[in-house]
């Protein structure tokens, strides 16, 4: 037999306890609510058993074919047959497409539970903090240079003074002048060779004083920091970028803009993993770190140049915050 499951309505209080519940509790009490309630107004299926109807049946005359099995003129038992068949059918359906909706999964990620992470301000943190990566970048790229410059100034130093003729013993290229021509005998090869270092003599002085004052502003240190504060700041931003839009228009657009910025962060991870071979004195590492900064600068250009005219859709179609 068929069990009528009566309807029941929530009441004001009902609904304001299943709304402290969270979001998926209600979500499966509406959904076992309705199911319920759909059920609930299906026919009741006849109270006669078949059994009972075939000892009936037998007992009186069997060749009677017009003869019902049961007491049911209405036919309701066939009616509530199917009328149960078709409301469990529309209820598990129904109750389906209410999960479905309410789904997180299945519902589109544009909507108000983003807040201002999906307004303007949200949508403006990624031009800004990537517009100051590339000055970042820039600068980082610059110190990085400066600190090669005051690594290899000694070999050049190095390389200038082999090339200065024999001072003997003279601290410098005009003692050794102001010796040899205070001598009782002159040499005056010997001096015009002296004269003639005094350029090479002057240069090393310049390289000299260039590789103390890059000491002196410490370009490794603030080489190392800014690079590591880009590769943080900038993959973080990266990663923003494509979440923001996902929130706002609930798919991503592949395209220049978003090619640029994955091979970017790719490029900043290959510079940042030739650190170690480089700190050990690796020529290779250092071509490859030095490469890759260079090509991720490039792709910078390309993403600002195809980054802006996505800005100017996100000022236009987003408000405040």
């Amino acid at each position: 037999p068929t069990f009528v499951v009566p309807y029941h309505r929530h009441t004001p209080s009902t609904l304001s306890a299943h709304a402290s519940h969270p979001t998926m509790i209600r979500r499966i009490l509406l959904t076992a609510a309705f199911a319920t309630s759909a059920t609930g107004f299906t026919v009741p299926a006849s109270t006669v058993s078949p059994r009972s109807t075939t000892r009936i049946a037998a007992f009186e005359n069997n060749n009677d074919n017009d003869q019902l099995a049961s007491f049911d003129p209405l036919h309701l038992s066939e009616e509530s047959t199917t009328n149960n068949s078709h409301g469990r059918s529309a209820a598990i359906a129904a109750a389906a497409a209410i999960l479905s909706a309410s789904s997180p999964l299945a519902a589109s990620a544009a909507g108000p539970d983003w807040g201002i992470f999906e307004g303007r301000t949200g949508s403006l943190l990624h031009p800004l903090a990537m517009f100051s990566m590339a000055a970042l970048s820039a600068s980082t790229g610059l110190l990085g240079f400066q600190w090669r410059r005051q690594r290899t100034l000694g070999d050049e130093i190095s390389a200038l003074k082999k090339t200065l003729p024999n001072l003997n013993g003279a601290k410098s290229v005009k003692e050794a002048i102001a010796a040899a021509e205070a001598a009782e005998e002159v040499d005056v090869s010997y001096v015009s060779t002296l004269k003639g270092a005094l350029s090479i003599e002057s240069e090393i002085e310049g390289l000299v004083k260039e590789r103390k004052d890059l000491a002196s502003s410490g370009p490794r240190d603030k080489h190392f920091n800014q690079g590591a504060l880009l590769l943080f700041i900038g993959t973080a931003f990266a990663i923003e970028g494509p979440l923001n839009t996902y929130a706002r228009a609930g798919k991503l657009f592949p395209g220049p803009h978003l090619y640029a910025g994955a091979g970017l962060v790719v490029l900043w991870a290959l510079a940042a993993a030739m650190v170690p071979a480089m700190q050990k004195g690796n020529d290779a590492a250092r071509g490859v770190h030095i490469g890759a900064n260079v090509a991720g600068i490039g792709l910078f250009v390309w993403q600002i140049t195809s980054g802006i005219p996505i800005l100017l859709k996100v000022v236009e179609f987003t408000k405040w915050p």
